[in-house]
């Protein structure tokens, strides 16, 4: 089967192990919906101000969740065996990726308003710089946890592979 040329290309041995939507987090009127209702004043843990105000804006989480649906502005984070892609539109253009192979540190950034979404900013670091983020992911622990086993997995093969080229030599 053809594909595309703007289309996301799987290298030969190259396979998708998880694809994450975005959530609203990853947006500012996101985050603004997360920061009031994180807002805790009122009555035990249900009764609060930001328990009115999570139902009051739920036409502008609504408009944010659809806006991001839109063909031109979808967004998927999509882990392979050897490096993450962000891909866009219907047709999952690839916008962006990097190689698993590319960083050596992975922190999570949890913005003001995304503790209440349960999402954060994934920020993919080498030598202390930041070098590709991944903004609004949805339980990003478990997600780094993921790309983290996967870079693993890629340097042990990388290990494997070398070792058996300088017997074989």
């Amino acid at each position: 089967m053809l594909q595309s040329a703007n289309r996301l290309h799987l290298e030969p041995g190259e396979m998708r192990s998880k694809v994450v939507w975005p959530t609203i987090g990853a947006t500012p009127w996101g985050r603004f919906v997360g920061r009031l209702a994180a807002i805790r004043l009122g009555f035990g843990s249900f009764f609060t101000l930001g328990t009115l105000l999570a139902v009051a804006t739920i036409p502008i989480s609504l408009a944010v969740f659809a806006w991001q649906l839109m063909p031109v502005v979808m967004r998927r984070y999509c882990l392979t065996n050897r490096r993450l892609v962000v891909q866009k539109g219907l047709t999952r253009v690839e916008e962006r990726s990097i190689g698993l192979d590319q960083f050596d540190a992975l922190e999570i950034q949890i913005l003001p308003g995304q503790e209440w979404l349960r999402c954060g900013d994934m920020v993919f670091l080498c030598g202390g710089q930041e070098v590709f983020r991944l903004a609004g992911v949805p339980r990003p622990r478990t997600f780094r946890e993921v790309c983290l086993k996967q870079q693993r997995t890629l340097r042990a093969l990388g290990d494997v592979l070398r070792q058996q080229g300088a017997t074989s030599a």
